[in-house]
């Protein structure tokens, strides 16, 4: 088959495309930028000439894009969009209903609840690793490497510290009594896994003073979601995930030298060492693979779904200590596979048993390792893809 893959700037494009070749399909890489609006005119009507003189039997992206499944739907076209990121709020634009969307999302209760509000075609697909890059490139690493990457304990992602992610510290002019609230409303969050109640927390007198501070956060007139929504998952829930990850690499700090890999230069803790960020293909299937201890601490809009890092770190062959999200429990044995915390203060005490545990450590990642690369491949993702359309 002739696929049309939306190729903007999103982990996995290599991993799934490469894929798609070996299962013997074309691919035609289109460009496209997240910035691109719903009301691209110009954009729309060169992607219809593009399908009309290719005639692509799927379009296929990471993520959804409004404005693609637009296009599809005159054309007649089947959009399939594969979607891992949490919160992503294209999924609330009235093109959800279009006829032409086949919609997989990486986390079940999220699925969940677009398929019990009737919405047709949404599937629930957990992401995968590609062996065929990630096998090969390890065996062949250098001792250099081994020797720059080689840790205790790493973390790679965000701290949400950047001024583009923190958004909390953008809500001004408002009350005293909703400022506490939130902050109360945040550091509760923080101590309950496996439930998000941000969003039913927010009363419409909490709400009524965030519309009217310096930022208002208002629905797209072409989509559903609600202003609560908003603040929720990308205020309140950025909020809570970036006090957790300061914590708990503030705690394992005290006693350990932990090594974290985020693009905040200014980010400073005790005990810990700033990297700076690394190349998603290049570099960090390394620091997964030579690290004893690799930390996930799941962005908190993620309600139950399985984060790429942890896949991308048990499909390097790294020990993987997660929060507790309830899709790993579909697929993978805690204590077996992985280790999860329940709370921060878990952390330190479970990276101290598994350090000194090394035959323990070493059982369970080779455990997890076997199981992604014999069970959660992109080359299974996409023959489940395409056993639905």
């Amino acid at each position: 088959m002739k696929i049309l893959f939306i190729n903007w700037n999103s982990f996995g494009n290599e991993d799934l495309t490469a894929s798609l070749k070996e299962l013997g399909h074309e691919v035609l890489l289109y460009p496209f930028s997240k910035s691109i609006s719903f009301y691209d005119r110009k954009w729309e009507q060169a992607f219809i000439s593009y399908l009309r003189k290719n005639t692509p039997d799927y379009v296929f992206s990471f993520a959804y894009f409004p404005i693609v499944s637009k296009a599809c739907e005159a054309e007649g076209i089947l959009y399939l969009s594969w979607v891992y990121d949490s919160p992503h709020v294209a999924l609330y634009s009235y093109t959800m209903l279009n006829r032409c969307n086949r919609i997989f999302l990486f986390d079940k209760e999220l699925c969940l609840t677009f398929q019990k509000s009737g919405f047709p075609h949404i599937y629930y697909l957990p992401m995968a690793v590609n062996p065929s890059r990630l096998a090969p490139m390890l065996a062949g690493q250098s001792e250099k490497n081994i020797r720059q990457y080689g840790s205790d304990v790493s973390f790679v992602g965000s701290l949400y510290s950047e001024p583009k992610h923190d958004l909390y510290n953008r809500l001004t002019n408002i009350s005293p009594y909703t400022k506490g609230y939130l902050d109360g409303l945040v550091q509760a969050q923080m101590h309950v896994y496996g439930c998000n109640f941000l969003e039913d927390a927010l009363t419409p007198d909490i709400m009524e003073d965030l519309l009217q501070s310096d930022y208002p956060m208002l629905p797209a007139s072409d989509s559903v979601e609600s202003s609560e929504y908003l603040y929720a998952q990308y205020v309140l829930s950025r909020r809570v995930t970036a006090l957790e990850r300061e914590k708990i690499l503030t705690l394992l700090g005290q006693s350990h030298t932990v090594d974290l890999y985020t693009h905040d230069a200014s980010v400073s803790i005790k005990g810990v060492r700033n990297h700076g960020p690394v190349d998603y293909y290049d570099v960090m299937p390394f620091i997964f693979h030579n690290s004893k201890i690799n930390l996930n601490i799941s962005l908190r809009s993620i309600h139950s779904g399985i984060p790429l890092r942890a896949f991308d770190i048990m499909g390097s062959g790294g020990f993987l200590l997660s929060n507790y999200q309830s899709d790993f429990l579909d697929f993978f044995v805690p204590g077996e596979d992985f280790v999860f915390y329940e709370a921060p203060e878990q952390v330190p005490a479970l990276v101290r048993y598994y350090l000194t545990n090394e035959a323990e450590r070493a059982a369970i990642c080779k455990n997890g390792y076997e199981k992604v690369t014999r069970n959660h491949t992109y080359r299974q993702r996409l023959e489940e893809i395409f056993s639905v359309l």
